[in-house]
């Protein structure tokens, strides 16, 4: 009898993503399948009534439909919706939930900050290429969030999430995105990262010899373009990014209007109008905490989800 699998539909701010999972000869985690779409749901985010676009909407459902179909040939024994900050934030995310419950017939539970931060923790936990860190941070940088974690000892200390998602902030400092990267948001985005921290209680407290662990679309896009100059694909190059690194893409890709980003190789066109502020948030992490880079995981929140789903069959 074969191992039954799960499947996880993470409904993110910028992105949308599924992970078809089961479980390996040895027990580990097993990812059958993967799919992500830019869908964009969490346009208008920074506003003060922050609300779900039409478009953004129509979007999202036909991005879940698209996934559900990849999902349905697996027959998983459980398939799981879950939404993070673009619909915990807008004031009209029942109508969304309502619209997908009524077109698929599964609900989406929205998580938490911290049973997002939590999740991404537990799917980190999964990675076999982590398997000898004990003490260690994770930084998880999406659209509308920033999931901060401490492991200790391979626990989590502190788990923290922060409202500076890549679009929330391009919405809040910039005016137009379609020209290049430049002042005041080159310091305004930093200074606002820092004043964040500042009064979130999180703390770089880690032994120094601790490490930093980033997930999430912004690292993977950073190693897409560095594999794409390297004229090689993702997993043929380094999984450590430097610090260098960062600057060095923010400076280049920061100095082009929208439309010539977006024809840079490994960079999603649709990404391309908040990657320079992603990139300014964390290289600012990165000087925050005194990193070197960050070693980049692919096992995020959709892992840890599968892997306690799995659990519990």
């Amino acid at each position: 009898m074969s191992a039954p699998t799960v499947a996880v539909l993470d409904i993110g701010s910028n992105s949308i993503k599924i992970l078809i999972a089961t479980r390996g000869p040895e027990g580990h985690l097993a990812a059958l399948q993967h799919r992500t779409i830019d869908a964009r749901i969490s346009a208008g985010l920074s506003r003060t009534d922050p609300r779900l676009s039409e478009d953004g909407m129509t979007r999202g459902l036909a991005a879940i439909q698209s996934l559900l179909a990849d999902a349905a040939p697996f027959s998983p024994a459980r398939t799981i919706l879950v939404a993070t900050s673009a619909v915990r934030d807008a004031l009209n995310s029942p109508d969304f939930i309502a619209r997908v419950r009524a077109a698929t017939g599964h609900t989406i539970r929205i998580l938490t900050g911290e049973e997002e931060a939590n999740g991404i923790g537990r799917g980190l936990t999964c990675d076999p290429a982590l398997s000898a860190l004990r003490d260690f941070y994770v930084f998880d940088l999406g659209g509308g969030s920033l999931e901060c974690l401490a492991f200790r000892d391979r626990r989590i200390a502190q788990a923290v999430s922060l409202p500076l998602g890549c679009v929330r902030l391009t919405e809040k400092f910039i005016a137009d995105s379609s020209v290049p990267f430049a002042e005041p948001a080159a310091t305004d985005i930093p200074r606002h990262t820092c004043a964040t921290f500042a009064s979130s209680g999180f703390s770089f407290s880690l032994p120094s010899s601790a490490v930093a662990v980033g997930s999430g679309g912004t690292v993977t896009t950073v190693r897409a373009i560095l594999a794409a100059r390297a004229g090689t694909t993702l997993d043929h190059i380094p999984t450590f990014v430097t610090l260098d690194q960062l600057r060095d893409l923010l400076a280049t890709l920061g100095s082009l209007p929208l439309a010539a980003r977006q024809q840079i190789p490994g960079l999603p066109p649709a990404r391309a109008d908040v990657f320079p502020s992603a990139l300014a948030t964390i290289i600012t992490v990165a000087e925050l905490g005194g990193f070197a880079g960050f070693h980049h995981s692919l096992y995020n929140l959709r892992y840890g989800l599968a892997a306690t789903a799995l659990e519990n069959l």
